[in-house]
């Protein structure tokens, strides 16, 4: 997965009119090296993890580099008793995208979206489809472009996680 997942990432930000710009780095071993790379702080960088509510159903959690999502404030806002993350074969399967390179824009289905709370009013710099490919965008366009629902469905990341 190279150009061609972050061309349809890129293709995919612009159709939906998000202002953008794309930033490509080397390869990186961490957040910090990661945020580093693009001038940013981690909280800055925000994760799109999937999250499996059942066998073919998912979603897209956008989480703040400096945060991780909280299980239990997650499984209430949906409802349910049980969620997991996929591994990165089903991962990919479920979105077209490796790790570290997933974006909801241009994925291979359109699952609904949550964006922390914390997402909103600010720039952020999601993944752009390709290891070293970001995409620096403000976050309430992000949430309006893919009809996110926002709520607070993280807590700070523990030191050293």
């Amino acid at each position: 997965m190279g150009a061609e997942g972050s061309d349809r990432a890129i293709a995919a930000v612009t159709a939906a009119g998000v202002a953008h710009a794309v930033t490509r780095i080397g390869p990186v071993r961490s957040l910090e090296e990661a945020a580093a790379a693009r001038g940013i702080e981690p909280r800055d960088i925000v994760k799109t993890l999937v999250v499996r509510r059942d066998d073919d159903d998912f979603l897209f959690v956008l989480v703040p580099g400096d945060r991780e999502i909280s299980w239990p404030k997650l499984r209430a806002l949906l409802g349910v008793k049980r969620l997991s993350m996929p591994d990165a074969r089903t991962a990919k399967d479920a979105t077209g995208y490796e790790r570290g390179t997933i974006t909801p824009f241009g994925s291979s289905r359109a699952w609904p979206v949550i964006a922390d709370e914390t997402v909103a009013g600010r720039a952020i710099s999601l993944g752009g489809g390709a290891h070293g490919v970001a995409l620096t965008v403000n976050g309430s366009d992000v949430i309006q472009a893919l009809g996110a629902q926002v709520a607070d469905v993280t807590d700070p990341r523990a030191s050293g996680s």
